[in-house]
């Protein structure tokens, strides 16, 4: 499409509506150990980042120190749970068949788990090999830190300023506007709350979009404004 040379999309709440699960899973966990968050609160609060970042962040709030099976019971519980329940977001593979143009992948999941995630919703045929996760980019690297989007980028030669990235959390906005890219926010997975649109818009947030039909033409009006800059 005119305007980008890649489009660049989230996965957890963006592509698949897993974030709601996670937030179900980890949050229990957090109640068990003597933290107690309901999975609403969590989503608010913490969507986007890793279980590990979840924990250190819990860890520096609170003072309670976890123990290191706490890490390994989220990853074995949620994947199970991921892979009898997790759904596409509505209108995810109609929307990104309407867009041309490079499309790629960049997530804070692991491999094993985006490739689980994209088969059982069928989202895998969307974007081949093109699926980058940020545990692979490097150690500490995952986002708030830009690292994965500029990777990204790289595999297909593409300018962070002629990048387009869909994202759904404060970290991930946080993240590709690091890497000096333009973003669309996201609000359509179930663990969207009241005001997430404006603290995406907050974080960096170019739009804010809800519906993955508005996505296309989304896409096209700010590759329209770009040309005019």
């Amino acid at each position: 499409m005119a305007g980008f040379d890649l489009i660049i999309f989230d996965c957890d709440g963006v592509l698949v509506d897993s974030e709601i699960i996670a937030a179900q899973v980890e949050s229990k966990l957090l109640s068990d150990a003597g933290y107690p968050i309901s999975a609403e609160e969590l989503a608010e609060r913490f969507a986007g980042l890793t279980w590990k970042d979840i924990l250190f962040e819990v860890e520096r709030e609170a003072s309670i120190p976890f123990s290191a099976t706490l890490l390994d019971a989220s990853e074995s519980l949620l994947d199970k749970k991921l892979g009898r329940e997790v759904q596409a977001i509505d209108g995810a593979a109609q929307a990104i068949m309407r867009i041309p143009g490079p499309r790629c992948i960049c997530s804070n999941s692991s491999s094993h788990r985006l490739k689980a995630m994209l088969a059982r919703t069928g989202l895998d045929r969307l974007f081949g090999d093109h699926v980058y996760s940020a545990k692979d980019v490097g150690e500490g690297r995952t986002k708030p830190a830009p690292d994965v989007f500029l990777y990204g980028a790289k595999q297909f030669d593409a300018k962070p300023a002629n990048v387009l990235v869909i994202e759904d959390s404060v970290h991930g906005i946080q993240a590709a506007a690091a890497a000096g890219m333009r973003i669309i926010g996201f609000t359509g997975g179930s663990h969207s709350y009241p005001g997430h649109a404006d603290k995406l818009t907050e974080a960096g947030a170019e739009t804010v979009i809800s519906r993955m039909a508005d996505l296309p033409a989304t896409i096209e009006a700010l590759a329209g404004w770009s040309e005019l800059l």
